[in-house]
């Protein structure tokens, strides 16, 4: 009877999202032709609310993932421009990143990546602005420096864990940005029957550890899990800090088809981490050696971890800005469930269990909820504003649900232009949330925008949360795909926009165009290189083919914007060199010839002629 109840549900679900496209997929008038006095006042108010003046500036900062363009995307908000694109996991010639040798080392043999969750530093639940973490696929992590806007480390691919979809969760201070595996595998990986996925596949929730200073990440422990699929966290906050929540679905522990086979239960689970515990355990030897990681088995070392059923095929897990509430939205259910953590630490205490899923004891569901709030059909993802206001995102309904903590009245909802996926607002992970704006992250599109044939852009709508009723103020159209965003206030980050020479203790580096010319040891050339404007000194230079050659330019200049570039025609070579900086390319000089070479970012008037010739013998 459960199981036909599931399904007739699905079905149900089903219909509504095939309804919802198709009243969603027929362009509608504009407003601002088809209404009247009352649509030009609102759309009036909606154009005030976004502009931005010539010469003025952005509250805050949104970045945004890329998906699979493995990139950070940053908009300025209100006005939702495009600020300026953060290359990640592949290579991205506007900027030079992946082909200097720096970046190249960096990326390694994958040049793609699926990135997902970005995550800002933390101080005290509050950003910081120092760092940016995000997370990829093919079990990655990426921190980027919010001094330069670069990527400055790339960790993994991690051991052990595969599908890096639940990640880059990062703790309260910093401490951690967290990890889980979507894709369970046998531990370690050996080729072992999807037939026995069930007891020989193990997912793998994994700590890693950020320096507080430089921001260097380590992996630090992994648990080995039962084989669910992880989707999204949240790190406990105030009351609850200490603890990591992820969502997982497909406790059926199905294969195959898995829409229908990984619907069976009423409830899947959030997986509740103690990850002080974890740092005690690790302290005290506990655990294994699995390919180079220290991986502790939930099932031999108890109260580390706690299963807390939630509805049925959960995306988020969000916590309040208090810590003691722990939002879980179902995918396939119409109520988003609000567990109170102290409620949970009781059922812990009291062993308060309805049974275990290896070993990890899984509390009583009406022990541990405060309510089942009815935001909506499909709801995804939970934001935070001011006053104990809450942000649910509805992907079948196609809408965001406004809702009240601590009395649980639905008392608005706003329509999106389509199916909206995750959404953000202005400081909406923090213990201090802003309450202004909220970007809804759409998942298609159509009907709303010029086209542009069968590849659609993605849809992020901007609304204005300051008073009792959202009101949608702006569509903006970005790159695919924005999964989920974070935006901070603007005066929390201090971008540098020169590299100070005093910085600068790269070993090439050459400060005057008399400190320039080429070296040989054997068949290994080195190039030292100025780029200022308008001239790349040397102007020439001469090499033996299959000599190994190391050009390494530095951009002496001093100025905001004055970028230079170092493109080498034939040999597939374009770095950017900002002001201050020095980049390596090596090369092997396969072709013999003459080639030239030119500054490929414009610079000056005297741009075109910054150029030089490299000779092949």
């Amino acid at each position: 009877m459960e199981s036909q109840r599931s399904h007739a549900w699905a079905r149900v679900l089903i219909l509504a999202v095939a309804a919802a496209a198709a009243t969603q997929c027929t362009p509608s008038r504009p407003a601002s032709r088809a209404g009247g006095a009352a649509v030009q006042s609102d759309l009036a108010l909606a154009a005030q609310r976004t502009y931005v003046a010539p010469g003025d500036l952005d509250e805050y900062y949104m970045f945004s993932s890329g998906g699979h363009s493995g990139s950070v995307y940053v908009y300025g908000l209100p006005s939702m421009r495009h600020l300026v694109t953060i290359p990640v996991y592949t290579p991205y010639p506007a900027t030079g990143y992946g082909f200097d040798d720096d970046s190249k080392k960096m990326l390694g043999e994958l040049t793609w990546g699926d990135a997902h969750h970005p995550a800002l530093s933390e101080t005290k639940g509050d950003y910081d602005g120092r760092w940016l973490f995000i997370n990829e696929m093919n079990g990655r992590i990426a921190r980027i420096d919010l001094r330069d806007f670069k990527t400055k480390q790339i960790l993994g691919p991690i051991p052990n864990l595969h599908g890096n979809h639940a990640s880059s969760f990062v703790t309260p201070n910093t401490e951690y940005a967290m990890m889980a595996t979507r894709f369970s595998r046998p531990v370690p990986n050996r080729p072992v029957g999807v037939d026995r996925y069930a007891t020989e596949y193990k997912g793998i929730i994994a700590g890693i550890k950020i320096d507080p200073q430089s921001g260097e990440m380590s992996l630090a422990w992994q648990l080995l899990m039962p084989p669910f699929d992880y989707d999204l966290g949240d790190a406990g906050k105030n009351a609850s800090d200490g603890w990591m929540f992820f969502t997982s679905y497909n406790t059926e522990r199905a294969t195959g088809k898995l829409e229908v086979t990984a619907s069976q239960r009423d409830r899947d689970y959030i997986a509740a981490v103690d990850w002080r515990a974890v740092e005690k355990a690790v302290a005290s030897g506990a655990g294994e050696m699995i390919d180079g990681v220290r991986v502790i088995d939930t099932k031999r070392v108890p109260g580390l971890v706690y299963l807390m059923p939630c509805g049925k095929s959960p995306h988020g897990v969000d916590v309040a800005p208090n810590g003691n509430w722990i939002v879980g939205s179902g995918k396939l259910q119409g109520v988003t469930t609000v567990f109170n953590f102290e409620k949970v630490q009781t059922a812990i205490r009291n062993k308060d269990f309805t049974g275990e899923e290896d070993g990890i004891p899984v509390l009583k569901y009406e022990s541990i909820k405060d309510a089942e709030v009815p935001v909506g059909l499909g709801p995804l993802h939970t934001q935070f504003g001011t006053d104990d206001w809450a942000y649910t995102s509805l992907f079948v309904d196609s809408a965001i649900a406004k809702w009240k903590l601590g009395t649980w009245e639905v008392v608005d909802k706003a329509p999106m232009s389509y199916s909206i996926g995750h959404l953000a607002a202005a400081e909406g992970d923090t213990v201090s949330p802003d309450g202004n704006y909220l970007v809804g992250l759409n998942k298609l599109s159509h009907g709303r925008h010029l086209s542009v044939g069968p590849s659609q852009p993605e849809s992020s709508q901007l609304l204005d949360i300051t008073e009792e009723k959202m009101k949608l103020l702006y569509d903006a159209f970005t790159e695919p795909e924005p999964h989920y965003a974070q935006i901070i206030k603007a005066d929390k980050v201090k971008p540098i926009e020169v590299y100070p020479k005093e910085e600068n203790k790269h070993p090439l580096a050459v400060w005057d165009v008399n400190q320039t010319g080429v070296t040989r040891n054997g068949n290994r050339v080195t190039v030292k290189m100025v780029a200022v404007r308008s001239t790349l000194t040397p102007t020439d230079f001469e090499v033996n083919e299959g000599d190994i050659v190391t050009v390494a330019i530095t951009n002496i200049e001093q100025t905001t914007d004055e970028l230079h570039g170092f493109g080498l025609l034939d040999y597939n070579i374009n770095v950017v060199i900002d002001p201050g900086e020095t980049k390596t390319v090596t090369f092997t000089a396969k072709k013999s010839g003459v080639f030239a070479y030119y500054c490929t970012n414009f610079c000056s008037a005297l741009h075109q002629e910054m150029q030089g010739y490299m000779v092949v013998k």
